[in-house]
């Protein structure tokens, strides 16, 4: 759902994009020397905390898309039973390396969702036949 899509749009030719892509994967031998080269990283893979803060290149761009339920814990303010949410980066390690980073819960999702509400809002205004948003 988000690494194919996202390496074929980085691979594009044009402002933002132009970049060596390299695909790894949880079986992929040796996926902390491949993580370590990358400027960008862009992790999806469903496991909490597989990176490590020494996979990281210092300065790196590190965009942390898991989102994994660990646990549960009660609300302060609801008093009810919440999710406890990390992502596949060892956020508290890897922010002491990395150049920028996105926390998870609060990174990618909100965006995701603002993308998601667009694209709806659009493709309704599509059917109706009626001039489309300007994002």
């Amino acid at each position: 759902i988000v690494g194919k899509p996202i390496a074929n749009m980085m691979l594009q030719k044009g402002a933002g994009a132009n970049s060596t892509v390299t695909i790894v994967h949880t079986r992929t031998k040796d996926m902390a020397s491949h993580c370590k080269r990358a400027d960008i990283l862009i992790v999806a893979a469903g496991v909490p905390d597989l990176v490590k803060p020494e996979w990281i290149k210092p300065g790196a761009c590190v965009i942390d898309v898991g989102v994994n339920r660990v646990g549960e814990t009660v609300s302060p303010k609801t008093g009810k039973k919440v999710a406890v949410l990390k992502g596949d980066v060892d956020f508290e390690a890897a922010k002491q390396i990395a150049g920028f980073i996105t926390p998870v819960p609060g990174g990618v999702g909100p965006m995701t969702i603002a993308c998601l509400l667009y694209n709806t809002v659009k493709a309704a205004c599509a059917a109706k036949g009626i001039k489309q948003p300007e994002m």
